[in-house]
């Protein structure tokens, strides 16, 4: 099935970028929502990035009354027992695979690049990651869960067995609960992915120290 390119935000850290970050925004924002978070990203000397931040489709959310906002998938409830809309997960699982190739076509391998969300974001983040069946650089997902997680054993990807993974969550999130990330954390520490997790006392947020450790984490990965 051949998908649409999403509407993007890009911000190249310097000429050339050798490197890219492709972050998801949450229930309701759009590609602008981290943009002014790129200077907190960068480290001086380090690579030359390309950060892409695509706009999801507007799309009709359960959760909000129905209400049509950007959304990567409905959402029908934010427990673990909700039902969860498959057909959208893998829309957007595709949406998400034709901007990596993209980025695969303007020179950039998937070895050099990361896969980061916020929220709803992270959650798509961290399916496609597990899934994608070439190596990626990182996974990064904050205040995030996993979707779809009976499928996860039979399809992930064994070349992405090895890819480091960034899970951090806030002690006082209200809106995804911090069991919810600890389970995620649970999922891929039992299937032997190399896991780095923070807890910040925050709520549905990112803290300035958050985005200081995945600053870290890109110079790492992304060397």
């Amino acid at each position: 099935m051949t998908h649409p390119l999403l509407a993007t935000v890009e911000i190249a850290t310097a000429a050339n970028p050798g490197a890219c970050v492709i972050w998801l925004h949450g229930l309701g924002a759009d590609g602008h929502d981290f943009e002014p978070a790129v200077p907190q990203l960068v480290r001086p000397g380090g690579p030359a990035l390309r950060f892409v931040f695509p706009h999801a489709p507007v799309r009709p959310v359960t959760l909000n009354g129905g209400l049509p906002m950007r959304a990567w998938y409905d959402i029908a409830g934010l427990d673990r027992h909700a039902a969860q809309d498959e057909r959208g997960i893998r829309e957007s699982d595709g949406a998400l695979r034709a901007l990596i190739r993209r980025e695969n076509e303007r020179g950039i391998p998937a070895r050099r690049i990361v896969l980061a969300g916020f929220s709803q974001g992270g959650a798509l983040a961290l399916f496609t990651g597990m899934r994608y069946p070439e190596q990626l650089a990182g996974i990064i997902g904050l205040s995030c869960y996993a979707v779809l997680s009976g499928s996860f054993a039979a399809e992930r990807a064994a070349i992405n067995q090895g890819t480091p993974v960034f899970l951090a969550h806030g002690t006082f999130d209200p809106v995804i609960s911090p069991e919810l990330g600890e389970r995620t954390r649970a999922l891929l520490v039992a299937a032997d992915y190399a896991v780095e997790w923070h807890s910040y006392p925050m709520a549905h947020s990112v803290s300035s120290e958050e985005l200081a450790a995945v600053a870290a984490f890109l110079q790492r990965v992304l060397p």
